[in-house]
């Protein structure tokens, strides 16, 4: 702002607007020259430009509102006025949503996050979604919820109904505010409505002209990011990164000035865009020039429909004045009112603007009743012409004005309204005839070839309002509702005579067709009115006049419609004695189709014309069935299946059964089955005509087994209201019965299997707890449900609803469950429900002449055995339909008296062609015989079964209970029999194979016998470091043996491991000398044990940095090496990897399983990720000698020893450095305080025992190379580089790194230490520690002396180097095993290559281990701020021990607390030096192969007894505070110099974060138990780099609780100079690399291995049915679910996250690579 400029006096300027005598005039010459001062400067900032704006433009517009000082105003309308109980928030696109299903009025009454969270429905059935933008809460609508209206929040409580009346406000402030917000209205419409040739009014022309104009480019979708950001940098001068955010702009805000300047340069500007477009996508982006005053207008304009929201939100007065301006009609001309005029221009509007018109409609007019049903029939008056707009517009519904119909056509008051007064019906019908009226063909008919896929899908949205205008019926009709509906039902009627008959076929001769004919548009229609089709009838049957009314008109026009005509005249037809005459009609001639939706929709004419139409749609699916239609293409096929398939059978097939049914019902049945012979084309067939050709006879077989479904299924379905006594909850059970009978299916699996009603419920819910049981799901898979037993009898083969597949699955199942159950494989018709009285003679099919001529003709047909004329398919029908009549006839024949059964198929299969010995029963006993029917064996007895109880009820009149009974014997006496045989049989089978398996038992231990040497040297892999068999008797020797350190070690026993190669399949030993054998391995970085959550460090060894020589106690990041345990040789192995290059370069987004360029492979046999080897070392077979051992150790003391490595040490530097350097060196070995009084020499440390160095084969020292290159590379994330000296290092790195993680699991499991760990991991572990000690003898021996001289300086002051770390600065166990493993190089001459001997090794081992742990004892202690308060024995020998050694540490830390006792202390140390045993203990047993304890392969009753077991095996004393007391006079003076470090005197002042220890184990965060918390976080979710209100994803990160916008241009960063997702970004810093996120809105696992791989996983959450929710699309209540969490847990923590995503994306065939570095 221009210093010294003053604000005007808003008070003053409102007096002289109210005292002009036009205010209109007079308030637009002011802001006429404020808004170009306040918007046309571009010096301003943004805070500046708002300043004044609030300042200079809002301020007095609120004076002149108020008639005084605004906030004086507020504070009394908020004394008196009232406010909406609507909570109203709009959502934002990807907000979640929550409907409640049982009080929900329909599917879209919802609730927001937070009044959902504080109401009721929290309790009940609730489903969740995404919102896609646009509606609003209904929280407080009272007509949205049978109970629970509002939240607590929103909840009036004693106040039964809100204040409504506009004079809660003043009359004169009322009068302002309408005066005020008129002309500011039309002000904000008259340039949202923009044109670029329009002219400013006269009343706000600029003074002076300003010659500026802006380039103004607009969003639209056609252009992508890129095609945008290449036309700007080549249009207008700018950079990428300036075209890029111009991009992000235009998309947000809808559009953006990218130039400034006269109007030639602008028009420059806007030729170029559009020519640079136009060569890109052929189309031009849309520029428009406009002046910079209406640049400024049109900005205020925008401010001032966030002003409108604020003010409207201080009264309910102020919403009314604003809803009254707003509606009312122009004064002025004859023109729409304001609202409207919005609304028509709401397509030509960019997306800024929009949205604010939307919002401001949402807070005033949809917030109150009265004027909702007003803008609503303003709505309906412009819906036409709203809609052609957007269909012709190309953004989003979700920023179109008619995503608005959602609030207004679902409000159950102004529905009825809208229908009397608007006729709305007839409205939304007529729109979508206008819009698809150049799809009609000559014939009046819709044919969509060519039709435009993206403006059909829009137009379909259109039968989404008219679901919600017929959603609930009337409960009240009058005669102008019945007007306005029939009127509306007769444009419908309309439009679907425009879909009967349409896209006709005809079958195809000879030559394939050559264009597949269009289909799926009129399928996409039919599936949009399959719910509006039954809520039309459901209206219809609700009010009995405007029924006879409807009927009426669909039977009218049915009869205008000229679909499939016939062609002939009438022809009479003779079978059987009975004559039909009909007009002929042949399916495979004539052209048919299968859309006719007016002749479903009518159910009640002539019953011949009733059958045909249907009848030949079910022809065309048999025909199609028996290929007769190949040549038509698999359009055809399509179509068919969607006819039959869930989301259309309803208002198709069922429908079509179900004319035929009623047909059935009201024609003779004998003339019903001659028309269906005729349709079917087998009336020759069955008549006595032969048929020659093979293809022929196979077809005729196969419509001949469609044509006997048919009629299983018009007479056994009857689960049909109104055509038998059954209800809707019926119907489902049955649904669900069949699809479970099928397989046990998921309820996911079930939902989709059932139909939806109108509000999207199949109602599954009430009734599977009836049908099924539950089966939870296991840590994988999903909860099954099974149906029980006592259903399984309503079984039917047949099941109408079945595909074709799904019949053999469910028959083949359902026969198995038999065979188990051991009964017979008979598949009998389930008994059926009774008809109603107008469907009762249906039945007389059964029993009728022609089908006792049909079931003749197919039995005779399997009887001659003809094998061409007859199928197994044709006889299991024919079977069925008799069961059928004879479970009829004996229901029949039990309900009622002889005399009133009319119903004689028993008779009639008896007698009729018996004299030929052709009847239906003797043929049955013949079919019976025959092996080609083996598999009908079962089911032809119960029907001959069914025949003698037929007789023998026909035999007694009136049969009793009794009586019935006995005739029931001779079925229950054959099953007997059969079953006692096959249970004869089972036995005898069992005692077959017991004795086989005997036999092989007793061959098994000869086998082993025989071979016993064979079995004793193979190596164990059951059970880890399993104990070999001890020969000694001794119990001290055999005690001895369980300890790996020091003069009482055990021997390494000499095994002889042969392993297979998994890629040749030939065995090898392996062997020092042999040629190597190596194990698949993958090596990460990790920081899955960090104390420092997200701080990765990134020092290196060398001028200030200690890392990685030495691992600080944080364990920021380590190495993990992990194997998937197979074998290779290194040769196989080699030729593998060069194939795997050689392949898979050629494949599609190879790089994103494996990087090949870092030598990733997947494992050959279990496809593990791996990207090195690990050479298999043996141990080194050791005979240990303890006599030597014991002289040895009377001279090598732990002084002695360190005298000695400290004389060795400075013995070599003095051989590799200068005198300069040995000058600074040469501290007095003595002045450590050793006393000593004769120094050792230079080589006194090789007269305790040495040996020759281990020799290895060239493979496996070349295999030693790869995987430490590998190891250092990845480690340091540097290049390979096997010279580098740092190589070494990370091998022991990753040894002790893996070991800890190892130790981790097995604790965080409650675990054994030892014989738990997964065979793979054994090896894996083994292999490592073996590489680990392998590669210290191979490198230069001067290097890793030098190293092992550093990692001494740590333990031993005198020897410590100016970076040596303090001892609060290091891990003890990485130093623990980089000393063990670089100590032999100590023992190198220039000439020959020496190690220590094994006695050498124990000692130094003993002294090593027994040195770490005191100065890790002393690290605890120092570390250590709580005490745990013991109940011990104070006088204990341990607690002196602890007290005197927490007092000499004290002394020398000035940290005395004397409250302190000594059990206390003993009890924080020993657990504090728990993990470090445990590790230790891993570590000498994979280095030397002793056996451990056995205390050590059971979980530990107590950790005391664990500790004492630890210790045994370490050499170490069980009171582990002796140490300090067995070595005094050395320690003493190294506890003086470990404690009066700088560095630790600097932590003990607090003045650094320390490690405690145990150190903490890391988890995956605690997630709440509903996931509905998680979505509320997310909600509530701001981002930190971005202010506005777009849709973000946030995303949870498992391993620290960071919540991140991920997939956000706004938190984009830079990575190694490239840009990439807040989650990439996150996880490069807290994982390493490595990242698991939990994307909230999205319900799913992110796993997360580099910038460019990832992959998705289940989230650990399930809804009550034990089913996963991707994408929240069941929207099912979510909670989690422990075991899968911990299996996620899991995987983190055994390194698996690399090797899930591998395999994942193995399994995937990916396309389109996602960019995981933008998540």
């Amino acid at each position: 702002m221009a210093e010294g400029e003053k604000y005007p006096d808003g008070l003053e300027l409102s007096k002289t607007w109210q005292g002009a005598a036009d205010t209109r005039t007079e308030l637009l010459h002011y802001l006429k020259e404020e808004v170009l001062q306040t918007f046309c400067r571009k010096e301003w900032s943004p805070q500046e430009e708002e300043e004044r704006m609030q300042s200079c433009l809002l301020h007095p517009l609120e004076c002149f509102l108020f008639g005084e000082d605004p906030q004086q105003a507020l504070d009394k309308l908020k004394q008196g006025s009232s406010f909406s109980q609507q909570c109203g928030r709009v959502f934002k696109e990807g907000e979640t949503v929550y409907s409640c299903r049982d009080c929900a009025i329909d599917p879209t009454c919802v609730l927001c996050m937070d009044c959902f969270q504080d109401s009721v429905h929290k309790s009940h059935r609730y489903k969740m979604h995404a919102s896609s933008g646009g509606g609003f809460c209904d929280c407080g609508d009272v007509e949205a919820w049978k109970i629970g209206p509002c939240c607590s929040k929103h909840d009036p409580g004693a106040v039964t109904a809100m204040e409504t009346d506009g004079h809660t406000l003043e009359p004169e402030l009322y009068e302002r505010a309408e005066k005020l917000f008129r002309i500011l209205l039309r002000y904000v419409a008259d340039f949202l409505v923009w044109e670029e040739n329009f002219e400013l009014p006269a009343e706000l022309q600029p003074r002076t002209k300003d010659s500026s104009y802006y380039c103004v480019l607009y969003n639209d979708e056609h252009h992508s990011y890129d095609h945008v950001i290449y036309t700007l940098q080549r249009s207008v001068p700018c950079d990428q990164a300036e075209a890029q955010t111009h991009t992000m702009l235009i998309d947000k805000e809808g559009r953006r000035a990218v130039k400034r300047g006269t109007l030639h340069c602008c028009q420059q500007a806007k030729d170029l865009i559009k020519s640079n477009s136009e060569n890109i996508s052929m189309q031009q982006l849309r520029v428009e020039i406009l002046h910079s005053a209406v640049m400024a207008h049109q900005t205020f304009a925008i401010r001032l429909g966030s002003w409108f929201q604020k003010i409207i939100g201080y009264s309910v007065g102020f919403r009314h004045a604003f809803c009254q301006v707003a509606l009312e009609q122009n004064r002025d001309s004859d023109g729409p009112c304001l609202i409207s005029r919005l609304m028509l221009h709401d397509a030509r509007m960019y997306k800024g603007a929009r949205k604010i018109v939307h919002e401001l409609i949402f807070c005033s007019m949809l917030m109150e009743t009265e004027f909702k049903r007003l803008f609503a029939i303003e709505f309906t008056k412009h819906y036409q012409q709203l809609q052609k707009d957007f269909i012709n517009d190309d953004h989003e519904q979700s920023i179109s004005i008619t995503a608005l119909s959602v609030q207004i056509f679902t409000v159950h008051h102004a529905r009825e309204q809208l229908i009397e007064v608007s006729n709305v019906i007839k409205v939304i019908v007529n729109t979508v005839m206008e819009l698809l009226r150049e799809y009609l063909n000559d014939n009046n008919r819709f044919y969509f070839l060519g039709y435009n896929s993206e403006k059909f899908s829009r137009i379909q949205v259109i039968f989404h309002d008219l679901r919600y205008i017929l959603i609930s019926k009337p409960s009240v009709w009058t005669d102008e509702l019945r007007g306005a509906v029939l009127e509306g039902f007769r444009v419908f009627l309309g439009f679907l005579k425009c879909m009967q008959g349409m896209e006709e076929m005809k079958r195809q001769l000879g030559q394939h067709i050559p264009v597949e004919p269009e289909w799926e548009a009129g399928f996409t229609l039919q599936i949009q009115l399959r719910h509006i089709l039954a809520m039309f009838q459901d209206w219809c049957s609700s009010d009995e006049e405007i029924l006879l009314l409807v009927f009426k008109e669909c039977y009218t026009l049915l009869m205008r419609c000229n679909t499939q005509p016939f062609h002939g005249e009438a022809t009479d037809y003779y079978m059987c004695k009975h004559i039909l005459n009909v007009r002929p009609y042949k399916v495979s001639q004539e052209p048919v189709s299968i859309h006719l939706p007016i002749s479903r929709l009518l159910e009640n004419y002539d019953f011949m014309l009733l059958a045909e139409h249907p009848l030949r749609c079910i022809v065309l699916a048999a025909q199609v069935s028996a290929e007769m239609w190949r040549r038509n293409g698999l359009s055809l096929v399509s179509q068919v299946y969607h006819y039959q398939d869930v989301k259309c059978r309803h208002e198709m097939y069922d429908k079509d059964i179900l004319l035929l049914q009623i047909a059935a019902s009201k024609m003779d049945p004998n003339h019903f089955l001659i028309l269906i012979l005729l349709r079917f084309e087998l009336f020759e067939c069955f008549n006595g005509t032969s048929v020659k050709d093979q293809a022929d006879l196979a077809q005729r077989n196969r419509l001949t087994e469609e044509m006997l479904y048919l009629l299983i299924v018009i007479v056994g379905e009857r689960y049909l209201p109104g055509v038998s006594h059954v209800t809707k909850e019926d119907m489902t059970m049955r649904e669900v019965i069949h699809l479970l009978c099928i397989e046990p299916m998921a309820h996911s699996s079930l939902v989709k299997g059932l139909p939806e009603n109108e509000s999207l419920e199949t109602g599954l819910e009430s009734i599977i707890t009836k049908v099924a049981t539950f089966k939870k799901p296991g840590v994988s898979g999903h909860g099954l449900y099974e149906v029980k037993k006592e259903h399984l009898d309503e079984f039917n083969p047949f099941f109408y609803h079945y595909s074709r597949s799904q019949h053999s699955k469910a028959e083949e199942s359902q026969k198995k469950r038999r065979a188990q159950e051991g009964n017979d494989k008979a598949l009998r018709p389930p008994i059926p429900p009774k008809f109603c009285p107008s469907f009762s003679s249906i039945v007389c099919l059964l029993c009728c002449d022609i089908l006792i001529h049909i079931l003749r003709h197919v039995l005779l047909r399997a009887a001659e055995d003809r094998a061409t004329r007859w199928t197994e398919a044709m006889i299991q029908r024919a079977l069925h339909l008799i069961g059928q009549a004879l479970l009829e006839e004996k229901t029949q024949l039990e309900d009622s008296t002889m005399d009133e059964v009319t119903f004689d198929f028993s008779l009639k299969a008896r007698i009729i062609g018996s004299e030929h010995g052709k009847s239906v029963f003797i043929l049955l006993s013949k079919v019976k015989t025959m092996p080609a029917l083996e598999a009908q064996k079962d089911m032809v007895k119960w029907v001959l079964q069914m025949f003698e109880i037929v007789k023998c009820l026909r035999e007694k009149s009136s049969p009793t209970v009794s009586m019935r009974m006995e005739t029931t014997k001779p079925e229950e006496n054959v099953l007997d029999k059969e079953k006692a045989e096959r249970k004869r049989k089972a036995e005898a089978a069992k005692l077959h194979r017991q004795k086989i398996m005997a036999q092989m038992s007793a061959m098994q231990k000869n086998f082993i016998e025989s071979n016993k040497m064979l079995y004793d040297n193979m190596p164990e892999s059951g059970i880890q470091g399993e104990a070999p068999t001890i020969m000694e008797s001794s119990t001290m020797e055999q005690r001895e043996l369980c300890i790996a350190v020091g003069p009482h070690r055990g021997s390494t026993p000499a095994e002889r491991e042969l392993l297979t190669c998994i890629l040749c399949q030939e065995e090898q030993e392996v062997a020092a000398q042999a040629p190597a054998m190596v194990l698949t391995a993958c090596v990460q970085r990790s920081t899955v044990l960090t104390q420092c959550r997200g701080k990765i460090s990134s020092r290196v060894d060398g001028p200030g940095g200690t890392y990685p020589l030495f691992m600080p106690p944080e364990l920021a990041v380590g190495t993990h090496t992990g194997s998937c345990g197979h074998v290779m040789h290194a040769t196989c192995w080699q030729k593998y990897f060069e194939a795997v290059q050689n392949t898979t370069r050629n494949r599609l987004h190879a790089e994103l399983i494996i990087d090949l360029e870092n030598g990733e492979y997947l494992c050959p046999l279990c496809k593990s990720l791996c990207n090195t080897v690990v050479p298999l070392i043996p141990l080194e077979p050791l005979a240990f000698n303890y006599e030597n051992a014991e002289i040895i150790g009377q001279h090598l003391t732990l002084p002695r020893w360190i005298q000695t490595i400290s004389a060795r040490i400075k013995g070599l530097k003095a051989l590799t450095q200068d005198k300069d350097a040995k000058t600074n060196d040469s501290s007095d070995v003595g002045s450590s305080g050793l006393g000593a009084d004769a120094q050792p020499d230079f080589r006194s440390i090789l007269s305790y025992g040495v040996q020759e160095s281990r020799k290895f084969s060239g493979s496996i020292t070349e295999m030693l190379v790869v995987c430490a290159t590998t190891v250092h590379r990845v480690g340091l994330k540097t290049a390979p580089n096997e010279q580098c000296p740092r190589v070494p290092i990370m091998a022991w790195n990753t040894c002790a790194f893996t070991i800890q993680a190892i130790e981790n699991i097995l604790q965080e499991e409650d675990k054994p230490l030892f014989g738990s760990l997964q065979n793979r991991q054994h090896a894996g572990l083994k292999a490592i520690v073996q590489f680990a000690a392998s590669e210290s003898l191979k490198n230069s021996q001067a290097i890793i002396q030098r190293y092992c001289a550093d990692m001494f300086g740590v333990l031993l002051p005198a020897m410590n180097r100016k970076n040596t770390p303090s001892l609060l600065e290091v891990d003890f166990f990485h130093l623990l095993v980089g000393l063990v493993l670089s100590v032999p190089s100590l023992y190198q001459e220039e000439a020959v290559d020496l190690q220590p001997s094994a006695v050498s090794s124990a000692y130094n081992h003993m002294h090593i281990l027994h040195l770490v742990t005191m100065a890790h004892m002393v690290q605890i202690l120092m570390s250590s701020s709580d005490f745990p308060s013991v109940e011990g024995e104070e006088n204990s020998e341990e607690a002196r021990a602890a007290a005197e050694f927490y007092y000499t540490v004290s002394q020398h830390t000035s940290r005395l607390n004397p409250n302190l006792s000594g059990s206390s202390i003993a009890e924080r140390v020993k657990r504090g030096m728990e993990p470090f045993l445990r590790c230790a203990a891993l570590f000498f047993n994979c280095l030397t192969g002793v056996t451990p304890p056995e205390e050590l392969f059971t979980t530990p009753v107590t950790r005391l007894g664990q500790i004492e077991a630890l210790t045994s095996y370490l050499a170490l004393p069980s009171n582990v505070f002796q140490l300090f007391q067995e070595h005094r006079d050395t320690v003493t003076p190294l506890l003086q110099r470990w404690c009066g470090s700088p560095a630790v005197a600097k932590a003990l002042k607090n003045k650094v974060q320390l490690v405690r220890y145990p150190r903490r184990r890391n988890r995956l965060i605690d997630l709440p138990e509903d996931y509905s918390a998680l979505l509320n976080q997310a909600s509530h979710f701001q981002c930190p780099k971005s202010a506005d209100d777009e849709r973000k994803h946030p995303t949870l990160c498992l391993f620290c609780g960071a919540m991140l916008c991920s997939q956000s241009s706004c938190c984009l960063s830079q990575l190694d100079g490239e840009d990439v997702g807040a989650c990439t970004a996150h996880a490069a810093t807290c994982g390493a690399g490595v990242g698991m996120f939990l994307r909230i809105r999205e319900c799913e696992i992110v796993l997360m291995a580099s910038k460019t791989r990832g992959s998705t996983y289940p989230a650990p959450y399930l809804d009550d049915y034990g089913e996963t929710d991707p994408h929240l699309g069941r929207g099912n209540p979510l909670h989690l679910c422990p075991e899968r969490y911990r299996k996620l847990k899991r995987l983190w923590q055994q390194h698996c996250i690399l090797e899930e995503i591998a395999r994942s994306l193995e399994v995937v065939n990916i396309m389109f690579a996602f960019e995981w570095q933008l998540l």
